[in-house]
């Protein structure tokens, strides 16, 4: 295919780290076709991130009613949907078909390459999830592409209908949450952390987390001054994103929102359990991971602050 021709179209569900960790393979495609217009289909919520980026031209829901019958054997296709296949030339799907019925119903529609991409790494092996996930670009003569994801994203300062940043303040990221409570540190250390960072550094807190995490986060927000914090739940991703970027640094989880800390190219700590690191940490050298052999409730808040104050003077490892 010419690189001012055809369209591509890349496919990802799966959670915000999932997709964060996918980025790269939407940038080698941008670097290798960089005249062909390439959208994405997913979960709206968290496709924004690549559109917000510049990554891709265009995003579209896979939660669109109509879709559902090219998960079925033989389904009746959509016409509209069948059309929307139709106009791409290369496609690059991540959905978990082991059956073969989206495939082989978009083959019905379209006479794409299709090329196959695994949902998941092998958590059996050592291959980290970003080159698992750009394996089938080598088909498409994309060979060492850059692994680490990256988006650009403009910051978010006082702007309209943007958080009360203060220009001359530093505000560091926190996000005490993540997908799994088997992955997040004992909120009584959180709450340790973030009222001892507030008496020892000059930094405000910008305290993120989704809707299951509400309850959390005005747990952990109470008692601090309410000029040295903000709460920043539910928002949009793409929002998030840019929100970061007017960040210092950020401290979390194993979760998608510290891979979109690191993508936007924010230094940070992550506190790290029992997932491959291997497979799943962050590859930005300007994240420093915290682990301990009795699991995350090993890690003090002693040694998290002095990682975190490491990181606001500059010494991050």
């Amino acid at each position: 295919m010419s690189a001012s021709q055809g369209k591509i179209l890349v496919i990802r569900g799966g959670a915000i780290g999932d997709f964060v960790l996918t980025l790269p393979v939407l940038s080698a495609l941008r670097e290798m076709f960089p005249r062909t217009r390439i959208e994405v289909l997913g979960y709206p919520h968290i496709v924004q991130i690549a559109a917000v980026g510049g990554l891709v031209d265009e995003a579209h829901s896979i939660d669109a009613r109509p879709l559902a019958s090219f998960f079925a054997r033989d389904g009746e296709l959509d016409p509209a949907q069948s059309a929307f296949f139709e106009k791409f030339d290369i496609i690059v799907s991540y959905l978990y078909d082991p059956d073969l019925f989206f495939q082989n119903n978009v083959g019905r529609c379209s006479h794409a390459q299709f090329h196959v991409g695994r949902h998941r790494p092998d958590e059996s092996g050592d291959l980290h999830a970003t080159a698992t996930f750009l394996k089938p670009l080598e088909r498409l003569a994309i060979f060492d592409a850059d692994p680490i994801p990256k988006i650009e994203v403009s910051r978010c300062d006082n702007e309209p209908g943007a958080p009360g940043f203060d220009e001359a303040g530093r505000w560091l990221a926190v996000h005490p949450g993540s997908g799994s409570e088997s992955k997040n540190w004992p909120e009584t250390k959180w709450s340790e952390l973030l009222a001892g960072l507030l008496d020892s550094t000059d930094v405000n807190l910008f305290v993120v987390g989704g809707e299951s995490e509400g309850e959390k986060l005005a747990r952990l927000a109470d008692g601090l001054p309410a000029d040295r914090h903000m709460v920043f739940r539910s928002q949009p991703l793409g929002e998030l994103a840019r929100c970061l970027k007017r960040c210092v640094g950020f401290v979390g989880h194993d979760s998608g929102i510290t891979h979109l800390a690191a993508a936007v190219g924010l230094p940070g700590v992550a506190l790290w359990g029992d997932t491959s690191f291997e497979i799943w940490g962050p590859l930005s050298e300007s994240v420093q991971t915290l682990r301990n052999e009795a699991g995350l409730a090993g890690l003090s808040v002693g040694e998290v602050s002095a990682a975190i104050e490491d990181l606001l003077a500059g010494k991050a490892h």
